[in-house]
């Protein structure tokens, strides 16, 4: 069994094509039962953002599989196979695991370092672990690949050699109106780029912070954790106009911010920043034709942090990164060794049973002594025999290369594999 991703991201999609991939909540969980029930299929999350959609699989085969999960993106995308395959990239195995490691510590992402794609993550597990597709494999690998992203962040300061999606967004803001300090700020959204949004423009002094979103409740909370007022989405036209830069980041699947109403705002020869960080987009695209609206959407933020570079903060990540997947693979290869060896020292000990026997049948006046010695020098025996290839095996298992090991053990010393599938099978399972 290995893993498998098959994903889009930023870097190989434009924003148009990840905007109609994009997936809320419900989404992700149908996809996951989708990938899951694939016929090679035996685990399955998605990791889903604004910027990537990724499904991570345990499969028994690659070739079936990837064809199987690819479809389901090619679905959704509404495009033909032709032209989606350039924009999907596919990983396998110890691939897979090298790249689940660099998303989750930033290396991947938009904004390099930024610290959201943690949650993701988590997120993706929790999705996985709540609809039961994610079992041993994917768990294991899910919770390395987070306490790889926390190592990175802990170590070294990748947090703020670039930065974020909404400080990058809210420098380009600078650009048109000026410094945050005496602005009026309106944040569309209550999730957690809509909190960045409103903690980074209250710690950039802006005069006013306004949280509007269809759930009171939701904005209501943002708002009082960073001293902001709340609004009702309702009541966006009287909210845009007495704003000077908006962030609108709801996840909503249609248009919130009209042309409409962005014109109704500006009447009177105002200036208006608009920063749309959602996917699909909450701006119509046309308002950067009206006159005093300057648009700031993901598209364009792609193309300056893609050319970003954090320099020696990024090298150490890389680094720490490269470390733990050699140490995970590793441990993995050891893994999948163990239970050849045991079977191996399982037969050796049956074996010795069975000559202690016949010993005792050909000598039934031994006494309880003379047989203790005999087993224990026959034992010692069979033990040093095995110690030698179960040690090299395991060092073997740590080498890159197409010969298995284990295989090999198996096939010198005639073991049963139902005897070494039994060494990993879950309780109860026949």
């Amino acid at each position: 069994m290995s893993v498998l991703v098959v994903g889009m991201s930023h870097k190989s999609a434009p924003v148009s094509l990840l905007e109609r991939v994009a997936l809320d909540t419900p989404g992700v969980h149908k996809l996951i039962d989708e990938v899951a029930a694939c016929e090679h299929v035996t685990e399955a999350t998605v990791i889903a953002t604004c910027n990537r959609l990724e499904i991570y699989a345990e499969v028994d085969r690659f070739h079936g599989s990837v064809e199987e999960v690819s479809r389901l993106l090619v679905e959704r995308a509404g495009e033909s196979t032709e032209s989606m395959l350039p924009h999907l990239y596919v990983h396998y195995d110890d691939g897979a695991v090298s790249h689940l490691f660099q998303v989750v510590a930033g290396l991947d992402s938009m904004a390099l370092g930024e610290g959201q794609i943690l949650g993701q993550a988590r997120e993706a597990l929790s999705s996985g672990q709540e609809t039961g597709t994610v079992g041993p494999a994917l768990n294991v690998l899910f919770q390395q690949a987070l306490r790889v992203g926390k190592r990175a962040r802990a170590e070294t300061d990748i947090d703020r050699a670039a930065p974020s999606l909404v400080t990058a967004a809210l420098d380009r803001s600078h650009a048109a109106v000026g410094d945050l300090s005496g602005m009026r700020v309106l944040v569309l959204g209550a999730g957690a780029m809509a909190g960045l949004a409103t903690a980074t423009a209250a710690r950039r002094g802006a005069a006013s912070v306004t949280v509007a979103n269809r759930t009171a409740g939701n904005a209501d909370r943002l708002a009082a954790e960073y001293g902001a007022r709340s609004a009702a989405l309702a009541d966006l036209d009287a909210e845009l106009a007495v704003a000077d830069v908006v962030v609108s980041c709801t996840g909503a699947t249609g248009v919130v911010v009209s042309r409409q109403a962005v014109e109704r705002a500006v009447a009177g020869g105002r200036e208006l920043v608009l920063l749309d960080l959602a996917l699909p987009h909450d701006v119509d695209p046309t308002v950067e034709d009206v006159p005093g609206v300057t648009l700031v959407n993901l598209a364009e933020l792609a193309e300056e942090l893609r050319d970003s570079d954090a320099g020696r903060e990024v090298e150490q990540v890389r680094r720490i990164v490269a470390q733990e997947v050699a140490a995970f693979l590793g441990a993995r290869r050891q893994a999948s060794v163990t239970p050849t060896v045991v079977a191996l020292r399982s037969m050796a000990t049956s074996v010795v049973d069975a000559e202690m026997e016949r010993l005792q049948t050909r000598l039934p006046d031994l006494d309880e002594a003379s047989r203790a010695e005999v087993l224990h020098a026959v034992r010692r025996v069979a033990d040093k025999l095995l110690h030698q290839p179960t040690v090299r095996v395991k060092e073997l298992a740590n080498e890159d290369g197409a010969v298995s090991y284990a295989d090999a053990l198996a096939r010198l010393f005639a073991l049963d594999q139902d005897a070494v599938d039994a060494v990993v099978r879950p309780e109860g399972l026949g």
